[in-house]
């Protein structure tokens, strides 16, 4: 592609996932309200669709406070740090067969290494912030996410092994006769968990535990920049759903319908699901979330790459 095309496909791309992490805020609050059996947003707008707009106008117009505790660069830094790389991630994420702003060899490599960057926004918030509840909140955080990624990465290396390659579009293609999901079932399960605690959504949002922490890295941000953390939690549930549907479903591939709604569909379901667990599941202790990654998801994760070498070795491909 020309440089003029990769410069209009990236700016549509970033207002796309935007204007989809914000539906995201939406139909979180209709579907737990469905849930719950009572009303979600239904004032502002049709269905409600208006209130989101409603709370951005309302969050972005406050005070851009800076406590005067709070070490300034460190703090400013912290928030746009979970924004950029999030939304970096897409740029190797295949929309449909030509629709795909950076195909590298490298894709899935590029996605870990931007999730493991995310883990220095709320370090750095938790520490700029100069402030206990948010130290803890940090502390917690980076132990969880680290915890986390060393699962989430061995459970796409069964996936790595049977596609023969790093790029998210061979991983797409090879998935032409059966979706990964299904000799995948174990690194699929892993990864989806792993992606809740990423994201730190319930029941994995022990960072940000109102309880215990008042609301953990980011008690002492608020406006503009307390937005950016609030948006960035949605642009990673988006993106996790991107990558479930890329990975183990089959990303754009489906009949009838053309690719790219496939895989809206996709990653809409899986956005769903998110949401679902919130509504559902209770939150653990921290020491449990940590006792059940590296107790359980761990060995599952080791156990599913062993067999799944020794069934392409065995195969011989």
């Amino acid at each position: 592609m020309s440089g003029l095309a990769v410069l209009g496909l990236a700016v549509s791309l970033f207002f796309g996932v935007l204007l989809f992490a914000a539906l995201t805020i939406w139909a979180e609050r209709r579907l737990l309200g469905f849930y719950q059996e009572r009303y979600g947003p239904n004032r502002v707008g049709p269905l409600g669709l208006l209130q989101v707009i409603a709370d951005m106008v309302k969050i972005m117009t406050k005070e851009n406070w800076i406590p005067p505790f709070a070490d300034r660069p460190v703090f400013v830094l912290a928030p746009t740090i979970i924004i950029v790389t999030t939304l970096a991630s897409f740029a190797v994420i295949p929309l449909t067969p030509l629709v795909v702003m950076s195909d590298i060899n490298v894709g899935l490599l590029f996605f870990l290494g931007m999730s493991s960057l995310a883990v220095y926004s709320v370090a750095l918030a938790g520490w700029g912030s100069n402030s206990k509840f948010s130290l803890l909140g940090g502390v917690r955080a980076v132990g969880q996410m680290v915890s986390y990624e060393v699962f989430m990465g061995i459970s796409l290396l069964g996936v790595v092994l049977q596609t023969g390659s790093f790029s998210l579009v061979d991983i797409v293609r090879a998935q032409g006769r059966l979706w990964f999901v299904v000799p995948q079932f174990v690194g699929f399960v892993v990864f989806f968990i792993a992606g809740l605690a990423e994201t730190r959504r319930i029941p994995f949002d022990l960072p940000e535990a109102e309880n215990e922490l008042v609301a953990g890295y980011h008690t002492e941000y608020s406006g503009f920049k307390f937005a950016m953390f609030y948006l960035g939690e949605y642009v990673g549930v988006t993106l996790n759903s991107a990558m479930i549907a890329t990975l183990f479903f089959g990303g754009w591939q489906g009949p009838w319908l053309p690719p790219a709604a496939w895989f809206i569909l996709k990653t809409a379901f899986f956005v769903g699901v998110f949401i679902l667990i919130r509504g559902a599941l209770p939150r653990p202790r921290y020491d449990q979330l940590i006792a059940f990654g590296w107790k359980l998801m761990f060995p599952l994760a080791v156990l599913n790459l062993a067999v799944t070498g020794g069934i392409v070795l065995a195969s011989g491909h």
